[in-house]
């Protein structure tokens, strides 16, 4: 019988994860990556989802990353349209911006900020079908 995970809230997934931390990890070592893909990008997720964030604003930005870089997108007066969303996503992209020195770490934080933004979008429809 396979083992099925314990859930956990979206508190306690808060309170487990420290998105800067896995960002700076995640990014440059593959044995953390899964971690930031996983647990960062919900965490991540959930911060901006409560900000009220929409999915396009944070693909937008991983756009801008893909095009510009991170030290160019952490550089935006306000990469999201709320103060407080914007200072944490300013903060991620700083901090991945420190920890990345290839194009290809770039290309995965734009990967990361996609990802973040398909589990806004999961988060917004199924509140939405309820």
């Amino acid at each position: 019988m396979p083992h099925t995970p314990a859930t956990r809230t979206d508190d306690e997934i808060l309170a487990a994860t420290d998105v800067p931390v896995l960002l700076r990890y995640g990014l440059t070592q593959d044995a953390f990556r899964t971690a930031l893909f996983g647990d960062g990008a919900i965490a991540a997720a959930v911060t901006l989802d409560r900000l009220g964030v929409v999915p396009r604003s944070v693909a937008y930005v991983a756009e801008i990353v893909r095009s510009g870089g991170l030290a160019y997108a952490a550089q935006l007066p306000e990469p999201l349209p709320s103060r407080a969303a914007s200072a944490h996503l300013r903060d991620w992209l700083e901090t991945a911006g420190q920890a990345v020195t290839t194009p290809e770490g770039e290309v995965r934080a734009a990967r990361w900020l996609d990802a973040v933004a398909e589990l806004i979008g999961l988060r917004r429809g199924a509140r939405v079908r309820r």
